[in-house]
């Protein structure tokens, strides 16, 4: 008989069973739940374990002060980091091996998945929170018209960072560039979850020569050749993407002749 678990790639599963065996035995947690390209299908080889695990409300904070003991009973933990770099407290980010392997455990309550950005695998549940949670899964979307007002002011950001001979700036600029404004304008229609430049070469793969147009080495000449490269992009996914946009004319304006008069 399949279970859940048998859905988690082989290189996992052993670890997702010992999260389950944790769980099961820490009566604060009501339930493992596997996300990422496991609940969508699309694991493969190099994919990473993303487990969200709910707690009792009453319980939360204690799993979070518990939670680099919990990885480490898990298996051989190599390092394990807290994720406020990319805005979650909630996360612990675990590297185990060898062989390497990227466990991220996340620790929520079941009001925390009124506003779940998407309904993962369950593998594991005391009882039945998870098919009593109100409110249906929303993956954010990007807003083109947020990436619009601002894209010309981040393309005059790095102008004025390559100009000055900061060019490790700029090419983190052109990154940010390909991440939050190209890609999801790329993607619009072709995902349900976008997300920066991830799959990128999959989903749009006719873009793939322009997109390395904009990708740069630290001389001053090809930061500015790359942010040029970029800008095009920006227009012509802007325009084909079919989304309406009120487009920020003079500052386009304004900004194409700064980098035609670059110096």
């Amino acid at each position: 008989m399949t279970t859940p678990i048998d859905q988690v790639p082989a290189h996992l599963r052993e670890i997702a069973q010992a999260v389950v065996a944790e769980a099961e035995a820490d009566e604060r947690l009501l339930a493992v739940v596997a996300g990422g390209s496991i609940a969508t299908g699309t694991s493969d080889e190099y994919s990473d374990l993303d487990l969200v695990l709910v707690c009792t409300p009453e319980g939360q904070a204690a799993c979070l002060a518990d939670a680099r003991t919990f990885a480490g009973r898990l298996g051989t933990l190599l390092t394990s980091f807290t994720g406020e770099h990319v805005g979650e407290p909630r996360l612990l980010i675990a590297l185990y091996g060898p062989p390497l392997l990227h466990l991220d455990l996340k620790f929520v309550t079941p009001d925390d998945l009124h506003h779940r950005v998407e309904d993962g695998l369950v593998l594991w549940q005391r009882d039945d929170t998870l098919d009593t949670t109100p409110g249906a899964a929303q993956w954010p979307q990007p807003d083109p018209q947020w990436i619009e007002d601002r894209f010309w002011g981040w393309t005059h950001y790095i102008g004025v960072k390559i100009a000055r001979g900061e060019l490790f700036e700029a090419i983190e600029g052109l990154g940010a560039l390909r991440s939050a404004a190209i890609a999801p304008l790329a993607v619009h229609g072709r995902t349900p979850k976008p997300s920066g430049v991830r799959r990128l070469e999959t989903l749009a793969p006719e873009l793939v020569p322009e997109l390395r147009e904009t990708v740069a080495t630290a001389d001053r000449d090809d930061c500015l050749r790359a942010l040029k490269a970029s800008v095009e992009l920006y227009r012509k996914v802007r325009d084909s993407s079919g989304v309406a946009v009120e487009r920020r004319t003079e500052a386009e304006r304004v900004v194409a002749e700064f980098l035609t008069d670059f110096k």
